[in-house]
């Protein structure tokens, strides 16, 4: 494969890997069953201050990015924009198609298969996202950070784990300062997100993403 076929191919992954996991955010959010660390954060604070998810994921993203860009530069690419801007407000649009346009009745059936949806769309988006290597998104980078700021001390997973734990607290912190429904952004789904997404994803890199890219 010659390397402008390989790079079109990469940015195909890059983008439909983005795609998907802004279907899977918003299908968490549809669920009512919890979404995954980053996204409970980023809905207790834009809750709290009354603003669109999309804009304050974008405003923290932009945050954390001048943080990776001093300490981590190497894990910046165009993937690392593209999901910083596009992954919140798809997520919105998702939830406006359904809820406000469609105007869908989200029953325990609905919300169930949303739920089991949105685990399949994680785990596959970030396949492909991964395999195309095009950089990492603001968040995933900061467990890097870390591990590179104690260095070595605190393995990258154990970093991830204690990023993933302080988000969360701070997304039920800023949930229940702003009267919201605790259980709509921390719940059932936020469990399977941590125990179920690493299994998935790496599901779909061995029979879809890597296969896709070395064809």
């Amino acid at each position: 494969m010659d390397r402008r076929n390989l790079l079109l191919r990469r940015t195909a992954m890059m983008v439909i890997g983005i795609a998907a996991i802004s279907l899977s955010v918003g299908l968490y959010r549809l669920s009512g069953f919890g979404v995954d660390a980053f996204t409970c954060m980023n809905l207790g604070i834009s809750g709290f201050l009354d603003m669109q998810f999309g804009t304050w994921q974008l405003i923290m993203n932009a945050l954390i990015l001048v943080a990776v860009f001093f300490l981590c530069r190497n894990c910046i690419g165009a993937g690392t924009i593209v999901n910083m801007v596009f992954v919140g407000y798809g997520a919105d649009l998702i939830c406006w198609l359904v809820q406000d346009l469609a105007q869908v009745e989200m029953n325990l059936p609905l919300r169930a298969a949303s739920l089991l949806l949105g685990c399949a769309f994680a785990g596959l988006g970030v396949a492909l996202y991964m395999t195309a290597e095009m950089g990492t998104s603001p968040y995933d980078s900061v467990a890097i950070m870390i591990e590179k700021l104690t260095g070595g001390k605190l393995p990258f997973q154990y970093a991830r784990v204690l990023s993933d734990v302080t988000v969360v607290a701070a997304g039920v912190i800023f949930c229940l300062m702003a009267g919201d429904s605790l259980w709509n952004i921390v719940g059932i789904g936020t469990i399977c997100n941590a125990c179920f997404n690493g299994p998935i994803i790496q599901f779909f890199r061995r029979h879809v993403s890597d296969p896709l890219l070395n064809k």
